[in-house]
């Protein structure tokens, strides 16, 4: 391999990924998601199938815009029996707002003989038409060569006569898929070789699934063929066992084989931080034994590891953690978790002495409210307040005397079974006690609503705040409807800030206002911040 060789990284976790069972992305979801693929660097996101599901239209109706990456729609050779021009499928993808658009097709010649029933030189034709209807009409086409290794291998000739169909079509990149994910990575390796040899890896792609726990490794065999463009999901999302780990993927490319990529050194840094994003989108826990990204990937328990990563850490760590991310644990050693601290202080801008008494107790405070249940990584900005509380620097710009919460379930006049919820909260406001009172759609909407109303007049700056996701967990399923639970809130303001914060207690409503109370007291810190350094 030739060092600095360049390598595209294509994403599909808001298409193959919505495949996974249990797995259903909102639109929110989506844009919030391909966002942090483009702050990535990310050369290629797919974000769904326009036309086949309304999630999907109401997505590509109102794409995000995005600075990196090219957004890129999935679809269909055209049907059997319709010109390009006339098909209803193709006429979406050429209309919809994208700037690429990814084509799937039949390359094994069983499906063509069986699924579509039609000739095989019929099935050339409509990749070949297809293929460059979308490069006329788009500017680039790719081919997603369906189920290929097992068309190879039960009819090479037939199979690249399908590649060759697309390519001299004016395909951008020719992705050979493994559908069915029972490739082995030797039988990869000498496939790809030999494709190479009628089409250039630089038009090249994989496209693998993990049904042999070797999506990974196929991929990675495949760049070693000569294929230039990996296709793949955050945190191997994908339909049965998953696809190829872009998370897994993207370092050891970068750091282990040298590929150049689309993403720089401190977008890499950033990679940690992507993964955990979705699986709080998704709520659910994040794989902790994730290689590179996950909280034990890079943790030292044993005695002889402990002692040898602190005279060097490559003696245990095969990459820096700080490379992608994530940060080293000597677990319960008080010395890490001062370092970890540290770190994290600078990631946020917080200048103090590495020998301040105050840090001790902070460390302690965070592993005792971590032990409780809160997710800090996950929640920057009450992780931010916790320290800047601890050091003094976050002023009480409201104080909560009491609330309490209301929820009637009653039918209406019109035989309707509807429910109310009412909240009444007294605050201290500066010299001022208040009390308000709101209603709305839950309690946790209407201690929300009741909050604000009391807030708006002495801050206007939270005229604009909202909440834009909203996740809880239970940390201890065995106590039934007693257990402890967590809550997540994503919170928005006017200019498009986006933070998150968290609260835990037995009481989801508690656990819900102590988040709403970090985001509303976060947009305040942030503001007088701000103010402050503006001269006002």
């Amino acid at each position: 391999m030739t060092m600095g060789e360049r390598v595209y990284l294509f994403d599909t976790t808001l298409r193959d990924g919505a495949q996974t069972q249990g797995v259903d992305f909102s639109v929110a979801d989506k844009t919030a998601i391909a966002r942090e693929l483009d702050l990535l660097g990310i050369d290629y996101v797919e974000g769904g199938w326009p036309g086949a599901n309304p999630t999907d239209d109401a997505f590509f109706a109102d794409p995000p815009e995005l600075r990196n990456a090219t957004f890129t729609a999935f679809g269909m050779t055209r049907r059997p029996g319709r010109s390009a021009a006339n098909d209803p499928g193709l006429a979406g993808l050429t209309s919809a707002k994208c700037g690429a658009v990814c084509m799937v097709g039949k390359t094994w010649d069983f499906h063509v003989d069986v699924a579509l029933n039609i000739p095989r030189d019929e099935n050339l034709e409509l990749i070949r038409d297809s293929i460059a209807l979308i490069a006329e009409r788009k500017g680039e086409a790719l081919f997603d060569a369906e189920h290929f290794f097992d068309g190879y291998k039960a009819n090479p000739d037939y199979a690249m006569q399908c590649l060759l169909a697309a390519y001299e079509a004016g395909a951008r990149w020719i992705v050979l898929c493994d559908t069915n994910g029972g490739t082995l990575p030797d039988e990869v390796e000498s496939i790809v070789r030999a494709v190479t040899e009628r089409i250039p890896g630089t038009s090249l792609g994989i496209h693998t699934h993990n049904d042999t726990e070797n999506a990974v490794a196929n991929s990675l065999a495949a760049v070693r063929a000569g294929a230039r463009m990996v296709q793949g999901t955050l945190n191997g999302l994908g339909e049965r066992c998953g696809n190829a780990n872009l998370v897994s993927l993207i370092p050891t490319l970068m750091l282990k084989m040298g590929f150049e990529t689309g993403i720089s050194a401190e977008g890499l840094r950033r990679l940690s931080h992507v993964s955990r994003t979705l699986d709080e989108r998704l709520n659910r826990a994040p794989n902790r034994h994730a290689p590179y990204v996950g909280e034990s990937a890079f943790a030292h328990k044993g005695g002889l590891h402990v002692s040898a990563v602190e005279k060097d850490p490559t003696s245990y760590e095969h990459v820096d953690p700080a490379s992608v991310g994530n940060r080293r644990t000597i677990v319960v050693s008080d010395q890490a978790g001062r370092s970890n601290l540290l770190a994290r202080f600078r990631e946020i801008g917080i200048e103090i002495d590495a020998r301040d008494e105050r840090i001790a107790d902070l460390v302690d405070l965070v592993k005792r409210r971590e032990y409780d249940g809160y997710a800090y990584d996950g929640a920057e900005a009450s992780f931010e307040l916790l320290a800047r509380r601890a050091l003094g620097e976050v002023p009480d710009f409201f104080r909560l005397q009491s609330f309490r919460v209301i929820d009637e379930r009653r039918w209406n006049a019109r035989d309707e079974l509807i429910t109310l919820s009412e909240a009444t909260i007294k605050l201290d406001v500066g010299s001022q006690s208040l009390m308000t009172v709101a209603e709305g759609n839950g309690p946790v909407n209407a201690l929300d609503i009741a909050l604000r109303k009391a807030l708006v007049p002495a801050y206007p700056e939270l005229e604009g705040l909202r909440l834009v996701d909203y996740k809880v967990r239970i940390l201890t399923p065995n106590d039934g409807t007693k257990a402890v639970t967590r809550v997540m809130i994503e919170s928005i303001d006017g200019r498009g800030d986006r933070w998150t914060t968290v609260g835990v207690s037995a009481n989801v409503i508690d656990a819900s206002y102590n988040a709403l109370h970090d985001s509303i007291t976060y947009r305040l810190y942030r503001a007088s911040i701000a103010a402050a350094r503006d001269g006002r």
